[in-house]
């Protein structure tokens, strides 16, 4: 344990190790264990290199200027994203390949070629010139996982005009929120979208939103089909708003690209989770695509045949990176879908998988529990031999989660890339590169080449178990958070001079491989020792039974904090009597006395946001017997509620 009273105790040891197969070495993209060395000596030459196989109508003459805590990479340089996502590949022998293969929940199917793509992206950048949408102008895009949330997005970068998605699964009022902070010119809409079987009212809700976003002038309405105007009865305002398809009959396919700054924006995304105001997280364009196309290159070892597969949606930082700009960059396959993983059965995502011949899929820790609570026969049905290469995203992996990815979808075959990053980061900072890095469960392993991380205590020394920071700037960061950069300085900028506090616990382990602990926030003090929630949740899950946990402190008159636990079981599996005390045993015997479990409730469902992640803090206010904070975010409010009173009731 490093030195520092607020270092982190680091209680679960993890001994398994999983080296790539020489066959999978030997066509790797990365295999060179001398990437590392090389970008660690000259990381501006490094990322140059990078930004070198993008095209460029103008070349930089500086690659960073660093005045803490503001960069610009690759400056004087003019580029443009959609150009490097379609127009290259459309002119050098992608033309007519796959760009984008794309099914519906109800099982409606489309694909577009890079031509296709191209055409409609042209098109459609002339409806928005033709609406008034001018360069610098910001576009606020509200949809479900349609081809069109691709097209819409990469049309606003054709023209330089900086796009806002939000997740279609967000409130009225969170669009609201988001269009008046952005101040969105025009907003991107349809009728409607599929989950679970029922239609999501998408315009309804957006024309909610509306009564209080004056920035608006105009809507465009994609008609998603399958009769949903009808079900959902959509209001058409005269003069606001455009069915899109009329729209994009008239409009001509020839729009060239902008040539935009390197440092000229090209998306303002706002992150969830959080009470208060939405905050703007800012992402500039060359930089930004320099690294998701390296990340995207050497961490998928893409190659020209694969069929790629990110299960996010565009509304996160993960569906802008690995669904759009990061593929499409490198001329790749994607595959889309726009419901639900369990819709109409369990198997859908493995139907999908092998309907389409998917050979790289990434996905959430979150889904892969809820796979392993769904059972093995689920996949079992399907032919995943195509597969090559796992993914992970989100909150970090535990081990026992990683290990069954890694046998039951992988075949124990596929080497599994554990990615962290952030919204605010824009791309891959930790990540095994597949043909090199020896894995281990668990570990999201070390720097992607080029980044530089460090674990650091409350007073900057660099410490085993503490604070995950960044030491240097990175191509793709955010570059302040829009119409605050005070609240940029505060939030990241402001625990060490010149370093970024990623806000994430974190340890090191002898091979120097960094291993999530979890937010800070979340971390436990028990009894004078600090606990991160990965390691006891960790400790849960490998019991047989347990297919999902999550930790929270309350209140100890005697500890300070004591455990309680939120306990998921596996199907089949019952909350039998014994078992909350055979699994405080078992947190026990995996990592010490000090991690055992207070409290245990069972629960068929944890509260999450809509991008997967655990609202802890609501866990937290249920433990602690307070009013719950804001549950705006949540993919299903109604859960916390039931918990709230489960945990009352049993008074645990």
């Amino acid at each position: 344990m490093g030195r520092g009273s607020d270092a982190l105790n680091v209680l679960l040891r993890e001994e398994r190790r999983f080296a790539p197969s020489a066959a999978f070495v030997t066509r790797a993209n990365a295999r060179d264990r001398e990437i590392y060395g090389r970008a660690g000596a000259d990381p501006e030459a490094y990322w140059a290199e990078w930004a070198g196989e993008l095209d460029w109508f103008e070349r930089w003459h500086t690659v960073v200027e660093w005045d803490p805590p503001h960069a610009k990479w690759f400056v004087g340089g003019k580029l443009n994203a959609t150009y490097n996502c379609l127009d290259r590949h459309v002119s050098g022998g992608r033309r007519n390949k796959a760009a984008l293969i794309w099914e519906g929940e109800p099982g409606d199917r489309r694909t577009y070629t890079y031509w296709d793509l191209h055409r409609e992206t042209s098109k459609f950048a002339n409806v928005l010139k033709g609406l008034g949408v001018r360069r610098g102008d910001r576009v606020a895009i509200y949809l479900p996982m349609i081809p069109e949330a691709v097209i819409a997005m990469l049309a606003c970068a054709r023209i330089g005009a900086p796009h806002s998605v939000v997740f279609g699964g967000f409130s009225p009022d969170s669009l609201s929120d988001r269009i008046q902070d952005a101040q969105a010119k025009v907003l991107i809409t349809a009728d409607g979208g599929y989950r679970r079987g029922q239609v999501v009212p998408l315009k309804a809700n957006a024309d909610r939103g509306l009564e209080r976003s004056a920035s608006i002038e105009h809507v465009v309405v994609i008609a998603r089909g399958g009769g949903i105007s009808g079900e959902t009865g959509v209001h058409m305002k005269q003069g606001r708003d455009h069915w899109y398809h009329e729209l994009m009959d008239d409009a001509s396919p020839v729009c060239e690209a902008e040539a935009v700054d390197a440092e000229d924006l090209l998306y303002i995304l706002y992150t969830s989770g959080t009470t208060g105001k939405p905050k703007g997280v800012v992402h500039t364009t060359g930089g930004y695509l320099t690294q998701v196309y390296a990340t995207t290159k050497l961490v998928f070892d893409l190659k020209e045949d694969d069929v790629y597969w990110c299960t996010a949606d565009v509304g996160w930082v993960t569906g802008h990176s690995y669904i759009v700009y990061g593929p499409l960059a490198n001329g790749a396959t994607v595959l889309m879908y726009e419901g639900a993983p369990d819709w109409p059965d369990r198997g859908r995502l493995w139907t999908l998988c092998e309907t389409y011949g998917v050979t790289v899929f990434y996905t959430a820790p979150t889904a892969i529990r809820a796979f392993m609570r769904w059972g093995e026969e689920w996949p079992g049905r399907h032919d995943l031999s195509r597969l090559r290469l796992l993914g992970t995203v989100g909150e970090p992996i535990n081990p026992e989660a990683w290990m069954w990815y890694h046998r039951v979808i992988g075949g124990e075959r596929c080497p599994i890339v554990d990615t962290w990053w952030q919204t605010e980061t824009g791309a891959i900072m930790i990540t095994p590169l597949p043909g090199i890095t020896e894995t281990k469960p668990g570990s999201a392993t070390l720097p992607f080449p080029g980044v530089f991380a460090d674990v650091m205590n409350q007073g900057g020394e660099s410490v085993n178990a503490g604070f995950l920071a960044l030491t240097r700037p990175w191509p793709a960061m955010l570059r302040t958070i829009y119409g605050d950069d005070q609240r940029y300085r505060d939030q990241y900028w402001s625990k060490w001079p010149d370093l970024y506090f990623t806000g994430d616990g974190a340890k090191r382990d002898e091979d120097g491989y960094f291993w999530l602990l979890g937010r800070v926030d979340d971390v436990l003090n028990v009894a004078g020792h600090r606990v991160g929630t990965m390691e006891v949740e960790s400790a849960l899950v490998a019991h047989p039974a347990v297919a999902e946990a999550a930790v929270v402190g309350k209140a100890h008159e005697i500890k300070g904090q004591a455990i309680a636990a939120f306990v998921t079981l596996k199907e089949g599996h019952r909350a039998l009597d014994g078992l909350a005390d055979e699994l405080k045993e078992h947190v026990v015997e995996k990592i010490g006395a000090i991690a055992r479990p207070e409290a245990i409730l069972f629960t068929a469902d944890l509260p999450k946001t809509r991008s997967g992640k655990i609202m802890r803090r609501l866990l937290r206010d249920i433990a602690e017997g307070r009013a719950l904070g804001d549950t705006t975010t949540l993919a299903d409010p109604a859960v916390v509620e039931q918990l709230k009173r489960r945990y009352e009731e049993k008074e645990v």
